[in-house]
């Protein structure tokens, strides 16, 4: 059987996600979608449908759709749903899990490395975060779960652009981009989202794109040498600053930083510091992606990780005339840029 893709909607109370998954379920969109809700006492998708007496509810829509509430652990869920699918006992081609409003994204992505029995059932494909655009500011300054949820996403949906100005909105997309330059963000009105842009995202995928905003490394260059730096560059590399800021006042804790080389990464160095770093501020690793020159081989190493979780993969060979050249993006939870920029430069062959 092969994998089941697996989608994580995650998003603070009230930005949409119940909007959304509304039009997902009750579209003809041909696909059979089975929606996890992993809600605690929160507005369930229809009340009038879905009793929440037992521990589990498992309700067929009209359009093929299943809806599974949970008041348990999501392995379970997706154990129990894995295993209906296998025994033909119900259809679907893929799982959404909706988060609380609360809930930090990273143990449920975790969920899909960790347990080898989940692994062999689902590839998680990407996380999707909404954030409402009338309240985002004040969440974002309040709540380190809502800047959690976007450091996390590979997609940012802004929904309720409508009440608020066009100035309001752009701000808001810059501030998203300095936390999470990984994630394209778009605007979207009462859930109206093609399936395209929510599904087959490939987030998690170990592929040689590294999503990284263009405009945010056109940025970052151009700050960078507003700064002196007092270590050696690359011809054609260096390295981005934030000192910058906004030109509004948002210090956010959620933040990200991008490491670039023209020099190879010597293997073994490399992973002692990685490791290192991963043993002490892991939890506040929110997603690292990069694609890079390694000595000894003469493909990409394409790289990611999820809190202390991380791993590598050999991508495509470096092109004819392509100049070989590291490029990774952290983004975490107040990271110590100057430790983790000097260490990957100590990495170096």
């Amino acid at each position: 059987m092969s994998l089941i893709p697996a989608t994580i909607l995650t998003g603070f109370l009230g930005s949409g996600k119940t909007t959304l998954l509304k039009r997902v379920l009750s579209e003809a969109h041909g696909q059979k979608i089975a929606i996890i809700e992993n809600e605690f006492g929160e507005e369930n998708i229809d009340n009038d449908i879905l009793v929440t007496d037992s521990k589990e509810q498992i309700i067929q829509m009209s359009n093929g759709c299943i809806c599974c509430t949970i008041r348990e652990d999501l392995r379970e869920a997706l154990q129990l749903l894995a295993a209906k699918k296998r025994q033909g006992l119900l259809d679907f081609d893929r799982v959404v899990i909706e988060t609380t409003g609360v809930a930090d994204p990273g143990p449920v992505a975790q969920t899909f490395f960790m347990d080898d029995e989940i692994a062999e059932s689902y590839l998680l494909d990407s996380i999707l975060t909404l954030v409402d655009a009338k309240h985002a500011n004040q969440q974002l300054d309040d709540r380190q779960e809502a800047r959690r949820q976007v450091g996390f996403a590979d997609q940012i949906f802004i929904s309720k652009t409508d009440l608020v100005s066009d100035e309001e909105t752009a701000d808001l997309m810059h501030r998203l981009k300095h936390m999470n330059p990984r994630a394209p963000q778009k605007a979207v009105h009462f859930g109206e989202v093609a399936l395209s842009d929510v599904f087959d995202l490939r987030g998690f995928n170990l592929n040689s794109k590294l999503d990284i905003d263009p405009d945010f490394l056109k940025e970052e260059e151009h700050a960078a040498h507003d700064h002196a730096h007092d270590h050696e560059h690359g011809e054609h590399c260096d390295h981005p600053s934030h000192q910058h800021g906004h030109h509004h006042a948002h210090d956010d804790d959620v933040k990200s930083f991008v490491f670039r080389s023209d020099r190879a990464f010597d293997p073994a160095k490399l992973e002692d510091f990685l490791g290192a770093i991963v043993n002490i501020y892991g939890p506040r690793m929110l997603r690292y992606k990069g694609v890079l020159y390694m000595q000894g081989t003469d493909r990409k190493v394409i790289f990611q990780g999820v809190h202390q979780l991380m791993g590598s993969d050999l991508g495509p060979a470096w092109a004819p005339g392509e100049k070989p050249c590291s490029k990774m993006v952290f983004i975490g939870i107040d990271l110590p840029k100057d430790i983790f920029l000097q260490g990957m430069e100590q990495s170096l062959v």
